[in-house]
């Protein structure tokens, strides 16, 4: 919503929006000690170029005129895909995309759960954009309030798993050998 009004007010396109919202979060998120990676750099590129490529395809812009029977399924698995997305790459270690960098440094400085933390973040962008004027309905706020604690539990599920990496823990110290 944030970049739909973003691209209402500028000579942007809703995906190119995307990508200068990504860059502004992705140095903000490291001015707050949130360190890039290859992924931050390349989630904040290609996904606003990615959308900017699917919003071409008209079988997918269609797809905003179907009845609910196909919205509210496609949105609830759209959310509930995020979270093991999100705790998957960000497992990987490559750099978290900007919003996400800037959820992890935030929870981190303020000692909130991840989760919450997401979902101010997203409220905050789509208060922003209800300010400057994109569109939005039950399922941007079902969003905004629902992929950070799905993030947060996908998190502590990925922890839990036979993928998980366990940590090396303190190393000890032998002392007279």
């Amino acid at each position: 919503m944030l970049n739909q009004g973003l691209s209402k007010h500028s000579p942007l396109s809703f995906g190119m929006a995307n990508v200068a919202v990504a860059l502004v979060v992705l140095f903000g998120a490291w001015a707050l000690g949130g360190p890039p990676g290859f992924g931050t750099v390349a989630n904040a590129v290609l996904i606003g170029t990615f959308i900017q490529a699917f919003t071409s395809i008209h079988a997918l812009t269609a797809l905003a005129h179907d009845g609910l029977s196909v919205r509210i399924p496609l949105l609830v698995a759209g959310i509930l895909l995020i979270g093991p997305g999100s705790a998957f790459y960000i497992g990987a270690d490559l750099g978290a995309g900007p919003r996400d960098t800037l959820m992890l440094v935030g929870a981190r400085r303020t000692g909130r759960r991840v989760g919450l933390v997401r979902a101010a973040l997203e409220l905050c962008a789509l208060a922003a954009g209800i300010a400057l004027g994109g569109t939005f309905g039950v399922g941007t706020v079902l969003f905004a309030l629902g992929v950070g604690p799905v993030v947060e539990v996908s998190f502590a599920l990925l922890a839990r798993s036979p993928l998980a990496v366990p940590s090396p823990g303190p190393v000890p110290v032998v002392i007279g050998e």
